[in-house]
């Protein structure tokens, strides 16, 4: 798996369990040696790294290997455990020459590094107390014996080392500074001094307000951000660089995948403390951590030339840039404008050509190339459609450079790659040669921007006159003149017929609107006289009192319906107004496979049960249920024990139609308000069949704009958008595939309402990396014969329909057809013999497959038959 994505951070980690299981010693070092090349290591895989190679140290060769291994693990974080472990090991050297001196250096460094950490720093101090201890007891002359004046300095001056590290201690705010003050009172034969005494109490003051943040992070749960961004703030406030240093370092030890938490503390180390190692350090291990995240690359770019590091190192990580995986396209512009920034700076200007001219034009070139070459084969577009690296090479040319002929070439280049129709394109063309040409070119361009522009014509067109108003001779006044009459001639032409087919279309659309409420209203009325017809003596009594009065046994909310209770409560990046939904073969929901209910039985069986008005007081315990199919059996008892779990159920109320059948939704009442909370976390849980939605009991009526999202709706660059997928693809089938590239935490298949898969699947892995891994190695990957394509999941924002303003005419929408759900007519069959048909206005087929009226055949509706009398009738047979 390696050899095939080198960048797969867990196949790591299992090869190294695997090799360290087998004792493999030889090709786990080699193992971990790659990993580290690539990725910054944690804590436990240093310190298990670093044990297995002291245990095969023995000879003086082999401990340097060490002392370097323990070099490399202290760049990556800023761990206490391990500066503890390589001071301890250090002090196994002490017999060396200069041995005690490179003891005491480590300690000093470590304690740099971590001795002010609050809760693991005390350790660090102890154990260097400890070994100056042991040097001191070492120091001390043979009992009975009078120590001499060499003797007596030795033992003072390291009397005074041990004086001095208590001090220092005392001075920090460190977990358990009692007993460490206690312990020096106990130690010290002389009395403490009231300076250390008052730096002390300094200290336990200070640590009085840190306590607050450490016990957060103790009962925090991973990856605890909240609690270390307050944390952050409050040593921020504070102002100490050491401790801010520190809590940035503690907190990226536990969230190095997080690239904003990256960011803040670069952008800290680049603006306050601007030490050249420090600073270099932090950004490379951002960017080994992060990648992905173009914006790190960018800084580093940058904090490299602040600093003014060698070109050839700063070249070398911009092609490490362009290599790391980004997953936009636009990143690659963003780092191709960065770099081109950095090699702009180097160029000196007034010389006419240097090498840093000609390197800085031969990477514009490039850069365009890539762009075209790599992002636009991989993306499907160059992530820069406006051209703005040829923009900024082109200002380069002629601004700094004289260069206008190059400067013309590069705008003629972009004008032919789609944005000649642009006004601000032509304009900053016009701009660019007002300042650095000629009024003969400008005049030119303008002509060109005038013939070519499409989205604000009279605005080139201004500009132009305005030009030869100033400059310009009559000649070039008259042609100006007539040019821009020619254009905005042409273009009012095409305003006004496209306001008159908007016009056309908005009538016809409500004449359709007419006939269909016409044709609606002459419906009902045969139907209720064909009723009067029929021998029904049903008094309007038993029509109030009867089935239809008892229909569900309660009131509900009029938000309550259906058909419109779930609109806008889909996953947040399907929204369920584009599930499909099973109909019959006249538009409605088929007839269930069950056995049909007795219409009688049905209706008799609900006609006893009272009346029950909903109470919207206990809309806090009650949960709307739906998508639940027709053809459950005993909705009641189902979801009664389907929602038990949860908690008491008070009352299950399942909504029958007036003939008995179950409508598919209904409402659970609970006896707490927590059990409700815990029954939304079955949404979209199968029943039947068919995902069960769960949503809270809202009345729309007085929160009309209440919206259950389940799933985000931003970019989250750690899921992956999968489409293509065959129907037949199973979750477990689809993790095999996705698990190869990392972590997947969670793998969800898109559905319709029926429980169908759509093709599509929202795939969740543990970190960005993995995902834009997976991204690379899936994207056109063959499933089942079927090319899928993988993405990262950015939904696009849902749209609302734009109310039109009082007295403006909105754009008229796609004329419905007179068809019924499925495309045929209502009834199916036409009962009108063939012969006594008549076409109406012959139809023509429109470009996408639809057939609806020409408007070129008629622009008036088609006048409807008049409607014929008795008297009428009567007189047929007298005419002619």
């Amino acid at each position: 798996k390696l050899s095939i994505n080198a960048f797969d951070y867990n196949c790591h980690l299992d090869l190294i369990k695997l090799l360290r299981q087998e004792g493999e010693l030889v090709k786990l070092r080699r193992a971990r040696q790659k990993m580290s090349e690539l990725f910054p290591l944690t804590e436990e895989i240093w310190l298990d790294w670093l044990k297995d190679e002291i245990k095969m140290a023995s000879e003086m060769s082999e401990r340097e290997k060490v002392y370097e291994l323990f070099e490399r693990a202290v760049k990556d974080y800023i761990c206490p455990e391990i500066w503890l472990e390589y001071a301890q090991y250090s002090i196994g050297g002490i017999g060396q020459e200069g041995g005690i001196e490179k003891v005491r250096s480590i300690f000093e460094r470590a304690l740099t590094a971590v001795g002010l950490h609050v809760t693991k720093g005390t350790a660090l101090w102890e154990a260097y107390r400890e070994f100056e201890n042991a040097i001191l007891e070492t120091a001390q002359p043979a009992p009975g014996s009078i120590p001499s004046p060499e003797q007596q300095q030795v033992l003072c001056s390291q009397l005074e080392k041990i004086h001095a590290l208590f001090r220092r201690q005392l001075g920090i705010p460190l977990l358990d500074m009692e007993a460490s003050y206690a312990e020096y009172e106990e130690w010290s034969e002389e009395p403490i001094p009231e300076t250390t005494i008052k730096n002390y109490k300094k200290a336990l003051q200070q640590l009085e307000k840190c306590k607050p943040y450490e016990e957060a992070l103790l009962g925090a749960e991973t990856p605890k951000l909240a609690e270390y961004q307050a944390y952050i703030d409050f040593e921020m406030k504070a102002g100490d660089p050491a401790r801010i240093q520190l809590i940035y370092e503690r907190a990226l030890a536990e969230n190095c995948l997080v690239p904003d938490l990256w960011a803040r503390y670069n952008q800290y180390l680049d603006r306050q403390l601007k030490v050249k190692e420090l600073v270099l350090s932090a950004h490379d291990r951002a960017v080994r951590n992060c990648p992905w995240t173009v914006g790190l690359w960018i800084r580093y770019l940058l904090a490299m030339e602040r600093h003014r590091v060698e070109h050839s190192i700063i070249s070398e990580m911009f092609e490490k840039a362009l290599n790391a995986g980004f997953i936009q396209a636009t990143d690659y512009v963003e780092i191709w404008q960065a770099y081109l920034d950095y090699l702009r700076r180097r160029v000196d200007f007034t010389q006419d050509s240097s090498k840093e001219l000609e390197e800085l034009r031969s990477a514009f070139a490039r850069a365009v190339e890539y762009l075209k070459q790599e992002v636009e084969e991989r993306f499907s577009e160059s992530g820069d459609p406006s051209c703005t690296i040829m923009q900024n090479w082109a200002r380069v040319e002629a601004r700094l450079c004289n260069n206008m002929q190059k400067a013309r070439e590069l705008w003629d280049n972009i004008m032919t790659k789609g944005n000649a129709k642009y006004a601000n394109m032509w304009l900053e063309y016009y701009n660019l040669e007002r300042a650095h040409g000629d009024t003969q070119h400008c005049r030119k361009a303008l002509h060109r921007a005038v013939q070519c522009t499409s989205d604000y014509p009279e605005h080139v067109c201004e500009v132009l006159l305005t030009l030869e108003r100033i400059e310009g001779t009559l000649e070039d006044w008259d042609a100006a003149v007539q040019k821009t009459e020619n254009r905005l001639a042409r273009v009012n032409e095409q305003r006004a017929k496209a306001a008159e087919k908007e016009a056309a279309l908005a009538k016809q659309e409500e004449e359709r609107a007419e006939q269909r409420k016409q044709a609606r209203a002459e419906k009902k009325a045969s139907k209720k006289a064909k009723k009067t017809r029929i021998g029904d003596k049903r008094k309007a009594d038993e029509d109030d009192d009867g089935e239809w009065g008892q229909e569900e046994g309660f009131q509900f909310h009029p938000s309550e319906l259906p058909s419109k209770r779930h609109r806008g409560q889909g996953d947040g990046e399907l929204p369920e107004e584009d599930m499909e939904v099973e109909t019959g073969l006249f538009g409605r929901s088929e007839k269930p496979d069950g056995p049909a209910i007795p219409k009688e039985k049905a209706s008799t069986s609900r006609k006893d049960i009272p009346k029950v008005l909903h109470d919207s007081s206990k809309d806090k315990v009650t949960v709307f249920v739906s998508n639940l199919s027709y053809t459950m059996a005993e909705p009641e008892a189902k979801l009664r024990e389907l929602f038990g779990s949860c908690g008491e159920v008070v009352e299950v109320r399942a909504v029958f139609n007036n003939k008995g059948t179950f409508r598919g939704y209904c409402y659970v009442q609970f006896r707490e308000e927590e059990a409700a909370r815990q029954a939304l976390a079955l949404d979209r849980t199968a029943v039947e069949g068919r995902p069960m939605f769960v949503s809270p009991c809202v009345d729309k009526n007085k929160n009309p704009d209440f919206k259950v999202f389940r799933y985000s709706t931003t970019l989250e660059k750690h899921k992956l958008f999968i489409s293509g997928l065959p129907f037949s693809c199973t979750k477990e089938e689809l993790e095999e595939v996705c698990k190869a590239h990392g972590n997947v935490k969670d793998i969800r298949l898109v559905t319709n309402r029926a429980g169908k898969p759509k093709g599509l699947a929202y795939v969740e892995y543990e970190n960005e990396a993995q995902a834009s891994q997976a991204v690379l190695k899936m994207d056109g990957l063959t499933v089942k014969d079927h090319v899928i394509k993988v993405m990262i999941s950015n939904p696009p924002l849902r749209r609302l329909p734009e109310r039109p303003e009082p007295g403006r005419a909105s754009l008229p929408l796609a004329p419905r057809q007179i068809y019924g759900a499925r495309g045929k007519g209502r009834t199916q069959l036409s009962m009108m013999p063939r012969a006594l048909q008549r076409q109406s206005n012959p139809v023509a087929k429109a470009e996408n497959g639809m057939v609806q009226n020409s408007p070129a055949a008629s622009s008036d509706p088609p006048a409807e038959p008049r409607k014929m009398s008795n008297a009428d009738f009567a007189k047929m047979p007298l005419k002619k």
